[in-house]
């Protein structure tokens, strides 16, 4: 900071108000800060928009193109190398793995664009009256998740799988979101997707499973790593069995016709 020299003087007539030459009258120098917010808005534009894009890079091709592998699947610490994943087409996944899985985790797939609302708000208030926060997570959220992201809660983590539940629901079909979830869901450790869990349970192709074989596959996904289908316990027995009577329901219903 330099004050005004006795006797100096400023090229501009008015020295009080002079920034070129460095001093003013009795008072430091201070330099006015411009365009620091314009420039941080600018920053946080191209970054938003190089997020943008680079989401729609990964999620638009998979539309077409079978995934050859997922994010879970690549963090797989099963010990299961390597991991077991065969992919199977829409037309030999058969109807009982599709209303399984629907039974079990997402009833108002076909309804909703990727997020249930209703149990989003069921499952705010029952940990507002001290419960523990429980999933309300949609199979579109789950395909996001498994495709590109990572286990654990977190709200990050949340916001990006939202984002891309977004993307996905407004770039794939329905049949191509249920398709992908059938193919990657983790259905035990090491183990992904019906085709290979069919063929390690069950020794058949998924479209050959019964509606309780398909129930009993559906009825492990709260928890694949410690629920087995191959040594169920009681309560995946029961689980299977509320399976079971929901998938009748939705067939009853023509839950499959709504599926394009």
């Amino acid at each position: 900071m330099q004050e005004r020299p006795r006797g100096a003087r400023c090229h501009r007539p008015d020295a009080s108000s002079c920034r070129s030459c460095g001093i003013l009258s009795g008072m430091p120098y201070r330099p006015k800060k411009r365009g620091s917010l314009a420039r941080l808005l600018r920053v946080a534009a191209i970054l938003a928009a190089a997020f943008a894009l680079l989401s729609i890079l990964l999620v638009l091709p998979l539309r077409w193109i079978d995934p050859p592998t997922t994010s879970f699947m690549l963090q797989d610490d099963s010990g299961r190398v390597p991991v077991a994943y065969r992919w199977t087409d829409w037309p030999s996944l058969g109807e009982a793995a599709a209303l399984a899985v629907v039974a079990a985790e997402d009833q108002k797939f076909a309804q909703h664009f990727g997020f249930d609302l209703e149990s989003i708000q069921a499952s705010v208030m029952q940990y507002r009256e001290g419960s523990s926060l429980r999933g309300a997570s949609t199979i579109t959220q789950q395909v996001a998740k498994n495709l590109y992201l990572w286990s654990g809660r977190s709200f990050v983590r949340k916001g990006i799988e939202a984002w891309l539940a977004l993307l996905i629901e407004a770039t794939w079909p329905k049949r191509r979101i249920l398709e992908v979830y059938l193919n990657i869901v983790e259905l035990g450790p090491g183990l992904y997707g019906v085709p290979a869990a069919s063929e390690q349970y069950f020794g058949k192709e998924p479209a050959r499973l019964s509606d309780a074989e398909a129930a009993l596959l559906a009825a492990v996904l709260p928890n694949p790593r410690r629920l087995h289908a191959g040594r169920p316990s009681p309560y995946v027995r029961g689980r299977q069995e509320w399976i079971y009577r929901n998938m009748q329901r939705l067939r009853r219903q023509g839950w499959m016709t709504l599926i394009r």
